[in-house]
């Protein structure tokens, strides 16, 4: 048994400089508002609303433009004959004919235009909806893993504490062992906790080192990044109530305005698709000039064309057109209601879920004084001989317990904090973050 027990004694000594080096590289810090700024111009989907809104706003000020300036094109044409023929620029018989004109093109009385005007808007203000949603998302993701970084460093120093204690205790354990007061299976209990422990320091060294890479990522760097520490203050209770978050969501809410607005821009695409039955009236200019050689200048020609158009039949395709329009109207009518039916429930778990975190902060932090004082108080009885090694052992797991879960409660309050405010669309506390 003594050899059992030198061996893994010498077995954890060997092992021990190796968990005890806590020298992680040095990594650039960033703060919370550095991390959401810089991600949020590398997140893809970000950046790919922000080019959605880009040419939703040029589609709406084409769809502005349509009712103040006409359709304007320019062309020039040279042709090389194999024989002459006649010019008729240059009244003569020649084998190149150059030919420019200008043609414009204006709508007097058009439906779809008002109609396109309309779904121009409603797309616009989809892709704005859609840029803020995709922002909270992003602002989301980042938070995550910056609270991923906090959270490892934390961690890993209840890890390194745990290790601490273990050490403390096989020192107590041989001490006791040595006078008899206790059998040698109390020592092998305590080297196998100690083992344990180092495990984790190791296990949480290199979660924390995938954190920083994560984080890296988050902000556009193939390095490591650590995240500047944050208030650590018991989260706030939230400044609305459920009502009011509910109808702030319906309002402002990122979904809700996005499902709104695909719904106007179906309605305007129904509208435009039943435009085709009514007539339109054009107004239609043409410049041509003719001659044998670039910048024609032998024969200019004008034209002014008054143009009356009404469709009346295209083989069905119009009636498919407004069918297929109409069925798109309403699924996004359908689409929008269920989102506002379920903007209660959803509003509701959200609410819920930070105000169930903030309250396990407090008791976790309750949590962790009993634990500690626990573990206080078995350290001592066992060291007097009035307790066993297996009560030192569960107070020694329950501390490390309650330290891990006081962590998590307390990153976890600030995410569902975030989850409820990418569901409303703005930020409920005023900080740095913004």
């Amino acid at each position: 048994m003594k050899q059992l027990l030198g061996g893994m004694m010498l077995l954890v000594l060997v092992a021990s400089p190796v968990a005890a080096q806590d020298t992680l590289s040095v990594s650039p810090v960033v703060t919370l508002a550095e991390a959401l700024e810089r991600s949020a111009r590398l997140d893809p989907d970000y950046v790919g609303a922000l080019g959605t809104v880009e040419s939703a706003e040029w589609g709406r000020r084409a769809a502005r433009l349509a009712f103040i300036l006409p359709s304007v094109s320019v062309g020039v044409d040279m042709t090389k004959y194999s024989s002459g023929f006649f010019n008729l620029g240059t009244g003569e018989l020649q084998s190149t004919s150059v030919t420019a004109r200008a043609d414009a093109r204006y709508e007097l009385f058009s439906l779809r235009k008002l109609a396109e005007l309309s779904r121009a808007g409603a797309a616009l203000d989809a892709a704005n909806a859609d840029e803020t949603r995709a922002r909270f998302a992003a602002a989301l993701l980042t938070e995550q893993e910056y609270y991923a970084v906090l959270a490892g460093h934390e961690l890993l120093a209840s890890a390194e504490q745990q290790v601490r204690r273990a050490e403390e205790g096989l020192k107590v354990a041989r001490a006791r062992v040595a006078s008899g007061a206790v059998v040698q299976s109390d020592s092998l209990q305590l080297l196998l906790d100690l083992t344990r422990a180092r495990v984790e320091l190791l296990r949480q060294r290199a979660a924390l080192e995938v954190a920083q890479l994560n984080l890296g990522r988050r902000v556009g760097s193939d390095r490591p990044v650590d995240a500047a520490p944050i208030d650590t203050a018991p989260p706030p209770a939230l400044p609305i109530d459920d009502a009011a978050a509910v109808s702030l969501a319906l309002e402002q809410g990122p979904d809700y305005r996005v499902a709104r607005a695909d719904e106007r821009a179906a309605d305007a695409v129904l509208r435009a698709q039943r435009s085709d039955y009514f007539p339109t009236v054009n107004l239609s200019g043409a410049h041509q000039r003719f001659d044998s050689k670039f910048f024609p200048s032998a024969r200019a020609v004008s034209s002014v064309t008054l143009g009356f158009s009404w469709p009346l039949w295209s083989s069905g395709q119009r009636e498919v057109a407004v069918a297929e329009a109409r069925t798109r109207s309403n699924v996004a009518r359908a689409i929008r209601a269920d989102l506002e039916r379920g903007a209660r429930a959803d509003i509701t778990e959200a609410l819920a879920a930070y105000r169930t975190a903030r309250a396990s902060v407090d008791l976790s932090q309750t949590a962790l004084v009993v634990a500690q004082e626990n573990y206080r108080v078995q350290q001592s009885r066992y060291r007097a001989g009035a307790a066993t090694i297996l009560d030192l052992r569960d107070a020694q797991v329950d501390l490390a317990q309650a330290e891990a879960d006081l962590v998590q409660a307390r990153y976890g309050t600030r995410l569902a904090l975030a989850g409820l405010e990418a569901m409303l669309g703005r930020r409920l506390f005023s900080d740095d973050s913004e």
